[in-house]
């Protein structure tokens, strides 16, 4: 109540209070006053006289008006002129009652107050329509719109200022994330995210514009001149939150993050070119295995398009029957007799000839083809390994099971599947799966590996001795088979440090009571090393190349025949 005398006042709060209003009121009779009230508390109506001494309604509006609070302002005074009552409507006040009007006074007010609600309810939709457009529901962040608008505002603003736009795009994806949503479920996946986000905004400079593009994406802003060092140490920090691991139910949760960098403006200035370029960066990170920082190169294109053109064939390749397998030769290291074969995939693209494994199976693995062109490969191999078993060769299958398989809910199914309809043994099964993605979630990989070895099935960990492998989890995972990487083979028996690990490596093993297979065995020299060392098996150039399945069969033939004359 902007009022100068104190009867006044209190004459209208005592007529309202018996009308039946309950109120909370203050008087002010000065600007200085009216301020610090309207600061201090949110008030419902402004009641003003019109003329005081040194201060009047056209002052008390304009301190209403600055304060920024929406509170209906109505003038209660003594007899004005209409064109006063008029102008000061003009300028926003939005009633006049001549004091004494009870009867028009009452009525002013409440429909003052239900027309604030009412604003103020669509404030509320408009604010929360504007958070449903704008920011991401499960992590509160920007959402793509919002990061794109901010990017190109800070583009336009350096151009308005006649300078170069600068800053710099970070992209991030969160490695093998899948594998939480179908080992815990969706819920357990939303909560990383959200954590993963407080932590983000916390490491993040002031100046940074965080967004969560999509899924498990997120993107950073620097913005303005950024030197390299800066945006290293950025990228670091947002690793960093990745350290600690995330807790569900007492479970850890490790998870790692593939970083691209876009630089302003060398690699663009429009927000949608620079996000795809940084993106282009996360990709050719997730082939190098993920969890390292990339700067975006413009060959990476080049080399995108390439990929593309590739993964559109690699989807047809199956039903144009263009993939085969063929069969890498297993030996018994102490007498050299076949054992066991390992099943590889080739493709003979119609015009490019033969690709490498190396070529295509990253790109199956990144576009999640791999599913079903690993589902094929274990049929087509189960289904020649029945029937050398129905020619009497008892020999054992390996199959590679590559980490986006592994990391599907209905590998088990596949694979339960897959024996049943080819009739092969399960125990002359060995499925090989790589030391990098057992290690990356050991917890998961615990379950999944003894729900394949109550099939009877055999488990071969495969690269052994590149990954950081704990030997607390070592012994608690249900596998069989430690497979020597030829990294490790190739400098045998001269390399120093290679050599050392091999033995080592032997001899985990036996004291795990798993079995070795040596892979990459290219010479006598390696050959003779590993068997002297106690390895139990060795593949590799020296004891045969891949070849067909009707030029293994005739090998297998042929080593029983002289078996036969022995």
């Amino acid at each position: 109540m902007v009022e100068d005398s104190e009867d006044e006042a209190f004459l209208l709060y005592s007529e309202l209070r018996s009308r039946g209003l309950s109120l909370n009121w203050a008087r002010v009779d000065t600007k200085h006053d009216m301020a610090v009230a309207l600061a201090q508390e949110d008030w419902d109506l402004i009641l003003c006289d019109h003329n005081m001494p040194g201060f009047d309604s056209g002052s008390a509006l304009v301190v209403a008006q600055h304060s920024g609070k929406d509170v209906p302002f109505i003038i209660y005074s003594g007899r004005i002129s209409d064109q006063q009552a008029f102008s000061a409507m003009d300028a926003g006040v939005q009633d006049y009652v001549e004091k004494g009007n009870y009867s028009r006074l009452i009525p002013v007010i409440e429909r003052e107050l239900k027309n604030a609600s009412a604003r103020h309810v669509a404030r509320h939709a408009d604010t929360r329509i504007r958070e449903l457009v704008l920011f991401d529901p499960l992590s509160s962040l920007p959402n793509h719109a919002l990061f794109c608008s901010k990017v190109q505002e800070a583009v336009a603003q350096a151009q308005q200022e006649g300078k170069a736009p600068s800053g710099a795009v970070i992209g991030l994806d969160l490695d093998r994330f899948l594998r939480i949503n179908s080992s815990f479920g969706f819920e357990t996946g939303n909560d990383i995210l959200r954590q993963f986000s407080a932590r983000l905004g916390k490491v993040l400079p002031a100046s940074a514009v965080l967004a969560r593009i999509a899924g498990d994406s997120f993107a950073v802003f620097l913005p303005g001149p950024v030197d390299r060092s800066v945006v290293d140490a950025v990228a670091q920090n947002i690793r960093g939150c990745l350290d600690a691991p995330f807790d569900k139910d007492g479970i850890e949760l490790f998870v790692t993050a593939s970083l691209g960098v876009a630089v302003l403006p060398d690699d663009g200035i429009e927000v949608n070119e620079l996000l795809m370029n940084a993106e282009t960066a996360v990709t050719h990170v997730k082939r190098l295995g993920g969890n390292l920082v990339q700067y975006y190169q413009h060959v990476m294109n080049a080399n995108s398009g390439e990929r593309l053109a590739l993964e559109a064939d690699l989807r047809h390749a199956i039903e144009r029957d263009q993939l085969f397998v063929e069969y890498q030769p297993c030996v018994d290291a102490a007498s050299g007799k076949l054992v066991g074969v390992e099943a590889l995939l080739r493709w003979q693209h119609p015009e490019r000839g033969l690709i490498g494994p190396d070529h295509f199976i990253p790109i199956a693995d990144e576009s999640g083809i791999i599913v079903g062109i690993g589902e094929w490969v274990l049929q087509e191999a189960c289904r020649q390994g029945r029937l050398w078993q129905d020619a009497g060769f008892d020999i054992y299958l390996s199959v590679n099971v590559s980490a986006v398989q592994f990391a599907q809910p209905r590998t088990l199914e596949v694979v339960s599947r897959v024996l049943h309809e080819s009739g092969f043994a399960p125990g002359s099964l060995q499925l090989e799966i790589t030391e990098s993605v057992l290690m990356h979630d050991a917890g998961s990989a615990v379950g999944m590996l003894r729900a394949l070895k109550n099939m009877g099935l055999r488990i071969s960990v495969d690269d052994f001795g590149t990954g950081y492998s704990s030997l607390s989890y070592l012994k608690r995972l249900p596998i069989d088979v430690l497979k020597i990487d030829k990294s490790f083979v190739h400098d045998l028996p001269h390399g120093g440090e290679d050599a050392a690990i091999t033995r080592a490596i032997i001899a985990l093993a036996r004291s795990l009571k798993l079995g070795t297979v040596a892979e990459g065995v290219e010479t006598e020299a390696q050959a003779r090393f590993l068997q002297a060392e106690g390895c139990d098996r060795c593949q590799g150039y020296f004891f045969g190349y891949p070849v067909s399945a009707e030029a293994l069969q005739a090998r297998l033939v042929a080593d029983a025949s002289l078996e036969n004359i022995n």
